[in-house]
């Protein structure tokens, strides 16, 4: 698909690309390391990159990996309700101004912690989020977006992917999709376009889905 076809769906990532949690999932991570010993800087960017299993396996490969996921999930529950973050400008014009049923999150995280955050920022979802739990493997592997549009019914080359992660763009990129970054610097090897802030991209992606 080339920029100039519309795309009949959306997938969107979340955390970096509608919602910004990245201080609190430093400080999340930070916790969560101090408790094993480790340097927490060093375990958030191998958590940028990796479910969080496959973040254990690598950071603390001698420990528990039920009692690592055990902590996070009461550290990631805590920060739903006592977290501070918000959604990135435009997210919330841009969700509802998508047609029902077009679009969906495609997110390494659970789907209880995305609902509860988007209910404190206000942020609509959508009635498919494909979660850490819906697949075997986790972005850079194209399964979950290969999952969300599979329950969409939707062809993969139909679909535009926007991400902020270079996971997560090669996952689209394997996918056979259309890959949009936002909210970094400059481009993946694996986008095929590239735009400084979501706000910067929500026209062009309001054009591309047909909305």
């Amino acid at each position: 698909m080339t920029g100039h076809e519309s795309a009949d769906f959306v997938l969107f990532d979340v955390d970096g690309t509608l919602m910004n949690a990245i201080a609190n999932q430093r400080r999340m991570w930070a916790t969560w390391a101090g408790r094993y010993g480790l340097d927490g800087d060093a375990v958030y960017e191998v958590a940028l990159r990796t479910r969080p299993v496959d973040t254990f396996a690598e950071v603390a490969p001698d420990a528990d990996p039920d009692e690592c996921l055990a902590l996070l999930h009461a550290l990631e529950d805590e920060d739903v309700q006592i977290g501070t973050y918000d959604a990135f400008a435009g997210a919330a014009e841009l969700l509802r101004a998508l047609r029902p049923g077009s679009w969906a999150l495609v997110t390494s995280n659970y789907e209880h912690r995305v609902r509860g955050r988007f209910a404190r920022t206000g942020l609509p979802v959508p009635p498919l989020v494909v979660d850490a739990t819906a697949v075997a493997e986790g972005k850079p592997s194209p399964a979950p977006y290969l999952r969300a549009a599979s329950l969409l019914g939707a062809r993969p080359e139909r679909c535009l992917v926007v991400e902020d992660a270079p996971s997560g763009a090669r996952a689209g990129r394997a996918a056979g999709m259309t890959v949009w970054t936002v909210n970094s610097p400059g481009p993946t090897p694996d986008s095929h376009r590239h735009f400084p802030t979501l706000a910067a991209a929500a026209p062009e992606i309001l054009a591309f889905s047909g909305a």
